[in-house]
Parts: C-alpha cells; structure tokens; sequence
C-alpha cells in the first residue's frame, strides 16, 4: 500500500457507529509486561470472511500527485491528538524482496537487510481495542504489520478487519500468547498452526508470518512455524511504550529495522511516537510482507468490508 500524506486522504463515508474498548537480535532491556491471556480452549465465535458486521467508513485510494485538503476529513475528530502530528513520508520505493536461507526452520529476523530507506512498523496482541487507531490509520495511511493473538481479538475480529482497509495486513502470534521455548512440540503446533487457522477463518488470508510471543522461541518454534506455513519470524529493533521509543543499537532507527509496539492505553502516543522516530530517521514506512518472499499481498488491498521483553 502506498502512503500518503494526512492532506490527501479522502475518506468516503462518516462513522455510523465507533467500536469502542478501550537470537538475531534479542531484546534484553526492560521487564516483561504480561497481560493475562485467556485460556486456549475458551469458546471461540464463528464469523466467516464476508459476513463480518459492515465498517461505517471507507478509503477510497487516491491516485499519486491528487491534491486532497485536510478539510474533507469527515471522520469524528482526533481525541488526544491532531492531524498535524502525524509525519507526512514520501511513498515507499519499489520493495526488493529478500533472499531466505533454506531448511526446515524459519529464519529470525529483528532487521530485514534492505538497501532501501525503510522502516518496518509492527502491531502486537489486540487486548485493547481503541476507536483513535482507526483515525490513526486513516490519517497516516501507511502500511502496518498486526501480530495478533486470538484469544485477545476473538471478542472483535472485525474491529481489526477495518484497520485492514486502511494498510493493516494481519498475521500471526498464537492463540493464548504464552511461552514458547521449552514447550512441547504438539503444544507449540497448537497454538502456531492452530492460530493461523483462526485467523484465516475470520479474515479470509492464512498468515504466513510469525512473532512468538515475548520473541522468546527455540529451534521447535522455529520448525513447527515452518511446518505451519510460515516463511519467516520476527523480533524487533525498537520498541514504543508511552510514547517513548527504545533502541536495541544507537538511537535512530536503521534501515530495514522492525519497530515493535502494542494496543494499549497509551496507542496514540505510541503509534505517534513511533511514526516521528522513523520520520527522524529520513526513513519511510513499508510492508513487511512486500520483502519476504511467499508473504507479498494480491496487488488490490484487501477491502475493509470483508468479512525489552516487553514484547507481547
């Protein structure tokens, strides 16, 4: 998806209705935060891709050079922010996919070897469920990675299918976002191919990319990733929390670096702060899936109508 700037986003439609709710490269500093995931055999709901209840707005793209003022935003407004905090980026150059390592593991990445000016922003879990983020997303128009857990979206699996319609691609990050390495084989492939599937049931795309929870695996998580379709694994580079961004090496963000952040309370500052850091850098944001080979989308957007060990 190519971003574009917050003064040419044209949005379709006004919101009917809000949802509203609220190593390669290991992390080593901070402490874990662990919110309590449910159990994996708790009921799931069933929704199918094309019966998911119909998102109030829509994002029509707009073609290249098109001028677009900031007054046809007919979203609500900002709560906690405003558009002119959202860096504009130039859109992303044509990706050039990586070269994976063969065998029966999936390879770890916390930075993707690019020789390009890009920057990777990723999501994580899904717990909260906050109604900025789709203005957020609608405002910056830039392509993001989600790493959900199931059992932390199964009470609003379409909350996240809006978000799609805006540059949000999902993937995978097991059912109940518990600790992998150490873990028997049949427990990891339960909750690695077992969460996929979930989510191609709600979504209509089977992930193909993965983040263990917490970035802890072993040479298992790897392969059972591999044996569950998976091409490749992710750790990360920086970090957000509270708006503050932290660095594994220096303190810019590098090409090709994976930026990590959650849905918690603090999502605007987050996402801001993340987006300003890759701003700084001269850096643009890309598609994750655009550079690993066998993860590249159908080149029409999905539709939203479709259906530290601080990592989480």
């Amino acid at each position: 998806m190519i971003p574009v700037s917050r003064r040419r986003i044209v949005v379709g439609a006004v919101f009917a209705a809000m949802i509203l709710v609220p190593a390669v490269g290991g992390w080593s500093a901070g402490q874990a935060l662990r919110p309590s995931a449910g159990a994996s055999g708790s009921a799931v709901p069933t929704f199918s891709p094309g019966i998911l209840p119909e998102p109030s707005v829509t994002a029509p793209s707009i073609p290249a050079g098109m001028p677009t003022p900031t007054s046809s935003w007919t979203l609500p407004p900002p709560v906690g922010w405003s558009l002119d905090e959202v860096p504009q980026f130039s859109p992303p150059p044509p990706p050039e996919p990586i070269v994976l390592p063969p065998g029966d593991q999936v390879p770890f990445l916390s930075r993707v070897p690019v020789t390009q000016p890009v920057a990777f922003l990723t999501i994580d879990d899904g717990y909260l469920k906050n109604p900025e983020a789709i203005k957020l997303f609608a405002a910056a128009h830039i392509p993001v990675t989600l790493f959900l857990t199931t059992d932390a979206i199964q009470d609003d699996p379409a909350f996240f299918d809006q978000l799609r319609g805006y540059g949000a691609v999902i993937e995978a990050h097991t059912i109940s976002h518990p600790e992998l390495a150490g873990r028997s084989y049949v427990f990891q492939k339960h909750q690695i191919c077992d969460g996929a599937d979930r989510l191609a049931q709600w979504y209509g795309r089977r992930p193909v990319l993965f983040r263990p929870p917490f970035g802890d695996k072993d040479n298992t998580t790897l392969r059972v990733a591999k044996e569950c379709g998976m091409t490749a694994a992710f750790m990360w580079k920086e970090t957000v929390d509270k708006g503050k961004v932290r660095y594994q090496e220096g303190k810019v963000v590098q090409p090709g670096d994976i930026i990590l952040m959650h849905f918690r309370p603090a999502f605007v500052k987050d996402f801001l702060g993340a987006l300003k850091a890759i701003h700084r850098a001269g850096l643009t944001p890309a598609l994750l899936e655009d550079y690993v080979p066998g993860a590249a989308l159908p080149s029409t957007p999905p539709s939203p109508r479709g259906g530290s060990r601080e990592g989480h």
